[in-house]
């Protein structure tokens, strides 16, 4: 049974200067779940974030928290129950990054802000889950942009929210420390129920780590939806632009254009082993044919993107006859064929036809020399 929404909008519209930019937003997040915003720049997902932080003033509609309208909430109140973390880049003075990350404590201390050791070991946690322990005595005017994004991330942690509202939270990290900050929050979500409710760019990323998915786009929201749901070649079109063929929803990923005119090679792959090769011969500006893959084969997706021609079976069958002829026709229009088949299965004994051929005919050549 889904939990209570902990966060909900109703009718929510969204703007600066009394002037709505986006209307109807019905967004709600529960304990334990991560929903996230994704669209176009400008779209209006920031904006969004910063109505329901109350860091900008709503133009209609309401929002709820943990039952109450935002409202009725002292602001104290609200600070021991939501954190906020957005991009705009934090710019203490003479601060260690321990005092940054303290600052999270002070809905909990009272008037005079004196943090006990209580909050000092609050402060000290924070800082081991973001793996920031290195950090703590450090300038935090003189750390990198990553860095800053953890010590935030720790500060939010210290107010011990029920929920986390960030703003790109991954923007300025390598792909590591994305990893290990979506980890963090997963782990939150987890173990201490924690909502999250975010927006993001990285649509693989959003993809693998979101429970519910929000669209934002041409100034209301789009679509909402599981990502089973919302991530297909067909919705990415739709919010993006992405030609349907280029996104592989599969993946999660974005494959660019292929390269056009006749096919100067074909590529027998399979089981993962031809995509290395497609990208590069992307990458060269090479037009390439592609097969014969099953249609379930992990290369087909990519090959579907970025070859000219793909030569495809029915997922599970036997390669018949007449696929064969398609594909040893493609071959020898091509005048060139790469491998990267290294065992051939019951199945596709008829890609190891093709090889024999192209090997008697003096035209294969080895994926290094691609």
């Amino acid at each position: 049974m889904k939990e209570q929404s902990y966060l909900r909008t109703e009718d929510l519209a969204a703007g600066y200067d009394g002037t709505a930019w986006i209307r109807e937003i019905n967004i709600h997040a529960s304990r334990g779940e991560i929903v996230t915003l994704i669209g176009p720049n400008g779209a209006g997902k920031s904006t969004i974030l910063k109505s329901i932080a109350g860091q900008l003033k709503t133009v209609g509609g309401v929002v709820s928290l943990d039952g109450r309208l935002m409202g009725q909430w002292p602001e104290t109140e609200i600070a021991r129950r939501m954190a906020v973390m957005m991009t705009e880049r934090t710019q203490p003075e003479l601060m260690t990054c321990f005092d940054v990350a303290a600052m999270g404590r002070y809905p909990h201390t009272g008037r005079f802000g004196i943090l006990s050791e209580r909050d000092r070991e609050i402060v000290r946690d924070a800082f081991a889950m973001v793996h920031a322990q290195d950090l703590a005595d450090r300038d935090f005017a003189r750390i990198s942009d990553g860095q800053r994004q953890r010590i935030l991330l720790a500060r939010a942690i210290c107010q011990q929210p029920q929920i986390i509202l960030l703003d790109e939270p991954t923007s300025f990290l390598d792909i590591r420390h994305k990893m290990e900050l979506l980890s963090i929050l997963k782990t939150l979500v987890r173990e201490k129920r924690v909502a999250v409710l975010m927006s993001m760019h990285e649509l693989d990323l959003a993809q693998k780590v979101s429970d519910y998915i929000v669209c934002v786009g041409e100034n209301k929201i789009w679509k909402c939806g599981t990502p089973e749901e919302i991530f297909t070649a067909e919705n990415m079109e739709m919010l993006f632009g992405i030609p349907a063929e280029s996104y592989q929803a599969e993946y999660g990923s974005v494959e660019l254009p292929p390269v056009s005119g006749e096919p100067e090679v074909f590529v027998i792959g399979g089981n993962g082993s031809g995509i290395p090769v497609y990208r590069k011969l992307q990458r060269q500006g090479i037009p390439f044919a592609a097969g014969v893959l099953h249609e379930n084969d992990l290369d087909y997706p990519v090959a579907k993107a970025l070859a000219v021609q793909v030569v495809s079976e029915q997922p599970y069958e036997t390669i018949r006859e007449e696929t064969y002829e398609e594909a040893l026709r493609a071959v020898k229009r091509c005048g060139k064929a790469i491998c990267c088949v290294q065992k051939f299965g019951s199945g596709n004994r008829k890609n190891k036809e093709l090889v024999q051929w192209a090997e008697q005919n003096g035209i294969l050549v080895s994926p290094a020399n691609a």
